[in-house]
Parts: structure tokens; C-alpha cells; sequence
């Protein structure tokens, strides 16, 4: 049966930023944000390296923050850690403060318009990331996490040409082209969504959050079947059940009886790493 899209649902608040997940690797809840806010691995955001558990690398770096709140270094880790733990107002205001006794700091202001973006400050983030790369030495990973805060304020148009410019520095990025399919999938263009999303799949550096886009953007067009097949492709049986029972509940969301209370079925527009 041919699924009716509505991207109103799709684009509620702050939904496609809420339930943002830092690394979900082979996660099977395809409920969670792709890679939306994770850190940015680049010459704008040189965070220092964090313990593996997101409680611990918050003490470690909250005793050197509160020794020293002035210390960029110190802020930039303990705000990492506090997003990563799932405290993104904490962070936010950490990352604050930080950019303000570091005035021009590009990896702390990097940081704080992902924390803003967190908490659905779409526009402060945007704003605030433009500041962290220049004109003559854009970072294609900062012009595609603006593409998303332009997505998510509904400004589809003016997010592709991020995109556009991002994948000018880094050709065929499945990152960024992912968010180029969601981005086509929110203005109703499923067609365009799809094509930009297989190409993003065809990578060999895609993560699962590529392939759980497409089996969405696939099975919005009511070709369950074949959406089924991409979602559950090579992974574990748990998994690929987990998956498909996943894509079910969202393709339902979306054919809900108007009137009956409805959940945001979720995207996952990707922040590089």
C-alpha cells in the first residue's frame, strides 16, 4: 500500500535534533539521529581524545574544567564528554562560557553551535558555527552541520547549497549526501531523496545510519518490500529484525488517522565527525 507522506511530521521542534546519538555504530534502533552531533574531526574542532565511557571522560574533564574554567582545552573536553552523556543544556552553557574567555577559539566555537544545534537553537548554532571556519578556508564538515541547522529551520534550499559547497572540498562524502537526500525527503521530493541517498549507500565508508535513510525514503514511497530488504542487508538477525520492526512503527506514524495523536517519525541528518 503506498505510504502518504506529510515531512510536517517529520520535522516537528526540535525532534531531528532531540534524540541526536553520538556514535551508534551498529545500532539497531533506526529511531536515532544519524551522526548529528558528534564531534568535528577537523583543523576547526582539534578536541582532545576522551575516555571511552561518557560518565568517566565527564569527571575527568569536569575536575580540570572546575580547576581552571578559563582553560580552552579543558572546556572543550568537558563539554564533549557533557553532550556525549546526554547533558546537552549543561553543555551548551559550559561551551558559553568557554567562547567567551576564548574569544576567536574555532574548535570551542565549533563545539558550542553543535551544543546549541542540540537543543534545537537552530539559529544561534548557525550563526555561531559560521564564525568557527572562514570564506577563504571553509571546513566542509562545519558547512555541512550548517546545512542541518538550515534543514531543520525548514530552509531547505539555502541548506543544499552547504551541502553543494561541502561536497565541492569532499567529493562523494555519504555524510553529506545523506543529508542531502533527508534534505530533498523534508521538501517532498522523494525521487531526488532516494537518488542522493543511494549514492551515499553506494560508499564504502557509509554508516548504518545511510542505510536506515534509504530504507525510510524507500518506504515512504510504499515500496515496503524492497525498503525492508536495504534496512535489514547484512546485518545479524536481532538486528535486522530490530530494524524492519523499526521501519514499520515510523511508516505507521505517517499513516496515522488525521486528528489521532501523532509522533514525529525520525530522520537522521548527519553532523560529520
Amino acid at each position: 500500500m503506498r505510504q502518504r507522506f506529510s515531512p510536517a511530521r517529520l520535522l516537528a521542534s526540535a525532534s531531528l535534533v532531540a534524540m541526536v546519538a553520538l556514535s551508534l555504530g551498529g545500532c539497531t534502533a533506526m529511531s536515532k539521529l544519524s551522526d548529528a552531533t558528534g564531534s568535528i574531526g577537523s583543523r576547526a574542532d582539534a578536541a582532545p581524545a576522551t575516555p571511552t565511557d561518557p560518565a568517566r571522560a565527564v569527571d575527568v574533564y569536569g575536575e580540570r574544567y572546575r580547576a581552571n574554567p578559563k582553560d580552552a582545552e579543558a572546556a572543550l573536553g568537558y563539554g564533549q564528554a557533557l553532550r556525549a552523556n546526554g547533558q546537552r543544556a549543561q553543555a551548551a552553557a559550559v561551551l558559553e562560557q568557554a567562547t567567551i574567555a576564548n574569544p576567536g577559539n574555532r574548535a570551542l566555537l565549533a563545539q558550542y553551535g553543535r551544543a546549541l544545534a542540540d537543543n534545537g537553537n537552530f539559529q544561534q548554532a548557525f550563526d555561531v558555527l559560521a564564525k568557527a571556519h572562514s570564506p577563504d578556508n571553509p571546513d566542509w564538515r562545519l558547512l555541512s552541520v550548517q546545512g542541518t541547522a538550515l534543514d531543520q529551520m525548514g530552509r531547505h534550499d539555502e541548506a543544499r547549497s552547504y551541502y553543494t559547497s561541502a561536497l565541492k572540498i569532499a567529493p562523494g562524502d555519504p555524510g553529506v549526501l545523506s543529508n542531502v537526500g533527508l534534505s530533498y525527503m523534508l521538501s517532498r521530493d522523494l525521487p531526488k531523496a532516494e537518488e542522493a541517498l543511494r549514492q551515499a549507500y553506494a560508499s564504502p565508508r557509509a554508516s548504518s545510519r545511510v542505510r536506515q535513510n534509504l530504507g525510510l525514503v524507500v518506504g515512504l514511497q510504499g515500496r515496503f518490500a524492497e525498503a525492508e530488504t536495504i534496512v535489514k542487508a547484512d546485518l545479524p538477525p536481532d538486528q535486522a529484525a530490530a530494524n524492519v520492526a523499526y521501519l514499520k512503527e515510523m511508516l505507521n506514524r505517517n499513516e496515522a488517522p488525521r486528528g489521532a495523536p501523532k509522533r514525529t517519525p525520525v530522520a537522521s541528518l548527519s553532523q560529520p565527525d
